[in-house]
């Protein structure tokens, strides 16, 4: 089946800078694909509007299997903030989940909170002087610092960068004070180094990989965020094709090294069928939505 695909370079796009979490995973994955697929996966980054371009891109690309998206939760994200954007999951085909992780929210160890719950009462004793940064308006990170701020009202000036890694000088010095990101190797790397303070994960239960830190839902009843990366192709791409990716992609995501990779920075792999993932995206998506209208975020 796999004899004629690929049998050309693959482009893996990637709305998101270099660097980042999801950067990562996206050329961990194209790695593996080139060393096992008999062509190269090259990743491009093509960043703005929280990865919106590179998802119309793929969008509008030949349906050949030859571009592919990498994406985390910035496709259902930018199908709830983007009017051109809402039938996103109509114009893609999904290809396969890769990975589920949660954030992790961390803070400049100048601020003199070390847990949740002393967050939120600082935050309320001191009005508008926290600066909550975000990887970008409508990112995973900014979402979920908004959720946080609804359910428990209080009031963070959000400052919003272009991509996570931007973030992290400004963080650690104490130039801005609180960060929803991406359980990827960068804050993990920062914890590890005392740089930054974590005080919880987003998911609903303390995260299996790092059992000494709170769920943020322990101290915010009803708070919970899980994410995912995953692969896309077109609309109309060859169902063969899909079925190809989706199975290398699957065998990858049980090989040691991956796994142990992933594992690193946070994640588990989520294997699973492309119908599947599309429930999955659909669910995801409903998420989303209902966060982006209890907390008001309009697309900037």
């Amino acid at each position: 089946m796999g004899a004629y695909y690929p049998t050309r370079p693959v482009r893996v796009i990637v709305g998101l800078a270099a660097g980042g979490p999801t950067d990562v995973a996206a050329r961990i994955m194209a790695q593996w694909l080139s060393e096992h697929m008999g062509e190269q996966f090259v990743v491009e980054n093509r960043t703005g509007a929280a990865g919106s371009l590179a998802t119309e891109g793929v969008i509008n690309a030949s349906p050949d299997g030859y571009t592919l998206l990498f994406s985390g939760p910035n496709v259902t994200i930018g199908a709830c903030l983007y009017r051109r954007l809402s039938k996103t999951l109509e114009e893609l085909a999904p290809v396969s989940g890769v990975m589920r992780f949660p954030n992790l929210l961390v803070v400049t160890p100048s601020l003199p909170v070390k847990t949740v719950a002393e967050l939120i009462d600082y935050a309320k004793s001191n009005p508008g002087r926290l600066a909550m940064a975000s990887s970008g308006v409508g990112a995973s990170p900014h979402l979920s610092g908004e959720f946080f701020k609804f359910l428990t009202k209080i009031d963070m000036v959000h400052v919003p960068y272009r991509g996570s890694a931007a973030v992290y000088p400004d963080l650690i010095s104490g130039k801005v004070h609180v960060f929803f990101d991406n359980l990827g190797s960068p804050v993990m790397e920062m914890v590890r180094a005392g740089k930054l303070r974590p005080l919880g994960v987003t998911t609903a239960e303390r995260w299996a990989l790092l059992p000494d830190i709170p769920a943020i839902a322990e101290t915010v009843p009803g708070y919970e965020i899980e994410l995912s990366y995953g692969m896309f192709a077109p609309r109309n791409t060859p169902p063969e094709i899909i079925a190809v990716l989706n199975k290398e992609i699957n065998i990858a995501l049980v090989d040691p090294k991956i796994v142990t990779r992933f594992l690193q920075d946070g994640g588990v792999p989520m294997r699973m069928p492309p119908d599947e993932f599309a429930r999955f995206l659909a669910a995801d998506k409903a998420k989303w939505q209902k966060i982006i209208d209890f907390a008001g975020i309009q697309a900037e």
